[in-house]
This record gives C-alpha cells, structure tokens and sequence, in this order.
C-alpha cells in the first residue's frame, strides 16, 4: 500500500507479538532482505512489485551464471582428465577470453574471464599458463601459431564466399573478353616447386616468320572469374595476400576455384592475360603485345626438371633452350642498366602433420628459378609500360636509389653471403606509387606486378585495369580509388610479410632444437651490435640467419662451426657455442 513499517510492526504483523525476540527476529528480516524491502532511516520501506520482479530476474541469472561457472569448472577438470566432454555454448566467452589473453598477452581485451579461470585451476595469472591451459585442453596445439592469431587475416572464408565460388564453378559468369586471342597451338611450360597447386604462370616460344622469337609470358586470368566489388573480388581485397607458411598456405581464393579453373592446369585450356615480347639482341624490348588469350598447358614441370633438361639440352624442346638463352641476355641487359644483384641463401622450411616432422632445405639459386624470374620481371616491365603509355591508373611498384658502400670497401668483404649481406642493408623497401617510379635493385625505369593475379590483390587489381582498356572500356577503378586501394594493399602486405617471417623463425628455431646435437657450418655475415658481441650467422646447410654473442675477436666472413646450447622457439631464443674442429670431428 505504500506505507512504511519498523520491526515492532513487522512483529506484530508477523507474530501477534511484540516482545523483544520477535523484534529482534523481525528486525533481521528486514535487515537481511534484498528482496522485498529497502531501508529508510529507521524504517523500512516495500519495494514496488515492478522491482521486486526485476530483482528476482537479476537473482535468476546470476545463479544461472554461477551454475555455468561450475559446470565449466566441471568440463575444464574432466577435460585435463583427459575424458572426453563437448563444449557448451555458454563456454564459448570464457575459452575466447584464454584464446585472447594467451595470444595477445596484456595487451588483451576483456581478460578479466581468463584470470578467473586460471585463479580458480591455482595457476600462474599469466599468459603463458593460459597458452598451457588451452593445450592441455586440446584446444591447441603445442606449437599454436599465434603471430597468425595476432594478425587480422582470415583464416577461413564465409559460407557466402564459399556459395558464390560453388556457384561459378556451376554456372561459369559471362567472359567479358569475347575476343580472346586463341593461343591453344603453342608449347606452354608452367615451372614451379612440386608442392605448388595454384599454377598462376606458363611460358611459351613463338618462332616468327622472319626468324625472330616472340617469347609469350602467360599470367592466370583469375578476373575471367571475378567481377570488380563481387564477394569474391571483396574477400580478396580484405586478404590481400596469399600466405604461405611452413604448416600450409592460407589462400587468398577459396582452393576449389584457386588449383581448379584459375589456375593454368596441364592438359586443359586456361584463360590467360598474355604477354607476348620480342626482345633485341641486347635484351631490352623492342615490340610487345598484351592479349587476353586462351591457352593450353603442355608441360608441368619443377624446377628440377627444367635444370636437368637444361643441362641435357633435351631434343625437341628448343623453346625451353631458347627462353633459357633470353632470360640470360635480359639478365645481363638489366645489370648494364644498373640491376642490383643480392644472392643469399634461401631456405624452404616445410611441415608435415601437427609438427611430427619438420624439414628445412637450402633453395638452389638454378639457372631454372632465375629463368622464371625473369621472364616475370620481364612481365612486369611490359605490363607498366602499357599502364604508362595508355595512362591506366595501377600500382607500379618503384626503389629508391640505394647508397651503397664505396666499391673497394665491399671489395674488402668475401664474394658471396657476406658482401651481399652488406649490400642488402643498405636496400631500402620498394615501394606502391600511382605513378611510374624507377625500381633501382632490378634496373627498370617502370615495373608492376602482374604476374600472381591469384595470390596477390594488387596483380589481380593491374589485371582488372588492363583487361579492362585492352576492351576498350574505362577501367573499373579510378585514380583515386586505386591509391585508396594501395593504402590498404601496403598495410595487410606488411602484415602477412611479418606473419610468415615471425613463422618461419619459430619453425627454424624448433628444427634446431629437435637438432640441438647437430654440428652446423656457419658463416659470420655482419655485426648487429658490435660493442656488445652481437653478430649475425647464417648456418650454411640451412639457409638460416640467426643472431649470435661472442666473447672474441672474429670478423666478417671467419668460418664457424656452432651447436645450440639454448633454443626457445617460443620464447624467440637461441644460443650457440662453438666447437673445435676435432670435436666435430669426433661427433661425426
């Protein structure tokens, strides 16, 4: 009714009586409620129904969640029993919150869940214990990419990308280059590593009736597929990028249409843009043509099969003999405009399984692998030459002029890793600009990247523009639309480029331990921090640079022999010692 009560009234409402226990019982009802009534100087008020039934719904959901709390404590401790339990819907925000706190560390949003879980199981309030926490939970794996985690890309693609890709693999949408040049008579040898599905490039020689080669640089022809601001075309752009990691690669297209109708698969015929060049005897160009073409694979090759065909001089593949002769006039064409050449060793760290096997190969600097680049370098010049020419808004791609060391003191430092590693150190980073910039390291007055239109947004973007003017229509991105585009391409490239190389060391660096006995040939490349010890080694029979203290005198060039004595792939640490040429010789 709105009035007031006090614990004398209460009691006698209550109880009939008012003798001093039954006020006291009444009074501790009262006091005690949070319910039913709130406290009003000495006298205590009665809720309005309205908040009594908001209250007891507040009541309903905090038991609701206390019951959750202790059935998730309940699956957490059943699964480090290693029983098998299914997750509930209501865990989801608790194991988020470990996801985070183990992969960002402090900086996590939202940890507060995490502390909680970690407090309530005695363990460290830290990330690493959330890390530990997940994989005993079998919710990751021991070696649980987090710099992937860290990153905003994509792992998986959308039920609705997945649909519109299902459905052009149905029902192929209109080709817009109806006029396609039929190129389905030439010899076309794609040349990539073994492992490589997205086949994204072919090459071709075209014997001319005047005894001239036109040689035909074929790119996939992803945009026959993509329509500019479709979902595909927008997934694309949020990817930017494929990226290829020791564990698999993440694709920038989904795999069915990327390895199937995309890519330049033997036997089949492809859509291509195609870049046909005559090039004279110095190797620069003198004529080209760009043609949206259709194509048939002939041979798909490795790269160890190119070399050893090469080094046979296999009959009756004259074209391959031929390219292989004109990628090496280009070559030496490029150094006598100013090429910079830096050959250090690469390496290829492969993983098989859930981390069961881990292998790391030194990448061959082959006459093969330096055919196909460049015959893509090749591309690239071509294709910035026609965007230049008929001013079709792309990214070029441009390096500044470098400021080397004086000659005689790179003559000082050992031919080979050692000068070339100086040399690298003083490159600065190319760059995306709207309009044509020489590109110092290859020694070109205008280059673009064309020739990964399935891997790379900004070959696919060159792609979209090109095709478009060679059909004579407006290209479907403006000027300003493009450098819009180049702002976001230059970030996420960034991104996925630290991604992979943030993997590629942890992955290094747990080869190394699993081979913590082994005896490796090192190189001492450079000083990082000469005042504290701190150099720079590359170990030989891997390709891996890595950092190393001395406690002694040692130069630039001075051969090593080195084991590990701490590595923590994790921690992003390693050590080494040097070993006498007789104990090595005893280990062996």
């Amino acid at each position: 009714t709105g009035e007031s009560t006090n614990p004398p009234e209460m009691a006698q409402l209550l109880f009939s009586d008012q003798s001093p226990p039954m006020c006291y019982a009444a009074h501790y009802l009262l006091s005690q409620d949070k319910l039913y009534f709130k406290q009003k100087g000495d006298r205590y008020e009665a809720r309005p129904a309205a908040q009594v039934a908001e209250l007891k719904r507040q009541q309903d959901l905090e038991a609701q969640r206390q019951r959750e709390w202790q059935d998730f404590l309940t699956r957490i401790q059943q699964a480090l029993n290693g029983e098998a339990i299914k997750w509930q819907p209501s865990d989801r925000a608790r194991l988020d919150s470990l996801e985070r706190f183990a992969t960002f560390g402090e900086e996590a949003t939202n940890r507060t869940p995490a502390i909680e879980t970690l407090t309530a199981l005695k363990r460290l309030e830290t990330s690493q214990a959330a890390f530990q926490l997940l994989i005993e939970l079998g919710l990751w794996s021991p070696h649980e990419n987090v710099f992937l985690r860290r990153s905003q890309i994509p792992t998986q693609f959308s039920s609705k990308v997945l649909e519109v890709a299902h459905h052009h693999l149905e029902s192929p949408p209109v080709d817009l280059d109806t006029h396609r040049l039929n190129l389905t008579h030439l010899k076309v040898y794609t040349i990539d590593d073994e492992s490589t599905r997205e086949i994204d490039d072919g090459l071709s020689l075209e014997f001319l009736p005047d005894g001239r080669h036109r040689i035909w640089i074929h790119i996939a022809d992803p945009t026959r597929w993509v329509v500019p601001g479709d979902e595909l075309d927008l997934e694309a752009r949020r990817r930017t990028t494929t990226l290829y990691l020791p564990t698999g690669m993440v694709p920038m297209f989904p795999s069915e249409l990327a390895t199937g109708p995309m890519s330049l698969n033997p036997g089949q015929v492809s859509c291509a843009l195609s870049f046909g060049v005559i090039l004279d005897e110095a190797g620069a160009i003198a004529d080209y043509t760009i043609h949206a073409s259709s194509i048939k694979s002939t041979y798909r090759l490795t790269y160890e099969d190119v070399d050893e065909m090469l080094e046979w001089k296999v009959q009756g593949e004259s074209e391959l003999e031929a390219i292989a002769q004109w990628a090496k006039k280009r070559q030496q064409w490029r150094q006598s405009q100013g090429a910079i050449s830096i050959h250090m060793p690469e390496c290829s760290i492969k993983v098989r399984g859930d981390g069961e096997e881990v292998t790391v190969e030194v990448l061959e600097d082959s006459m093969s692998r330096q055919l196909v680049a460049e015959m893509m370098i090749l591309a690239g010049e071509v294709a910035a030459h026609y965007a230049q020419t008929h001013n079709v808004p792309l990214p070029f791609r441009g390096q500044p002029q470098p400021e080397l060391p004086p000659e005689e003191e790179l003559l000082r430092l050992p031919a080979g890793p050692v000068r070339s590693c100086a040399i690298r150190r003083c490159m600065p980073r190319s760059e995306l600009t709207i309009t044509a910039a020489r590109h110092a390291s290859l020694g070109l007055d205008t280059y673009t990247q064309v020739t990964s239109p399935i891997r790379r947004y900004s070959d696919l973007l060159a792609h979209f523009q090109i095709k478009a003017h060679l059909r004579g229509e407006e290209p479907p991105f403006s000027v300003e639309e493009v450098k819009e585009l180049m702002l976001t391409i230059g970030a996420a490239v960034q991104e996925a480029a630290l991604v992979e190389r943030f993997t590629n060391r942890y992955w290094g660096l747990e080869f190394l331990r699993r081979n913590s006995s082994e005896v490796w040939q090192a190189l001492m490349l450079r000083w990082l921090r000469e005042h504290e010890g701190l150099g720079l080694v590359l170990l030989e029979d891997l390709g891996l640079e890595l950092p190393m203290m001395f406690n002694r005198a040692i130069a630039p060039g001075d051969q090593l022999l080195l084991r590990v004595s701490r590595v923590d792939p994790r921690q992003d640490e390693i050590r080494f010692q040097e070993v006498a040429p007789q104990e090595a010789q005893q280990a062996v």
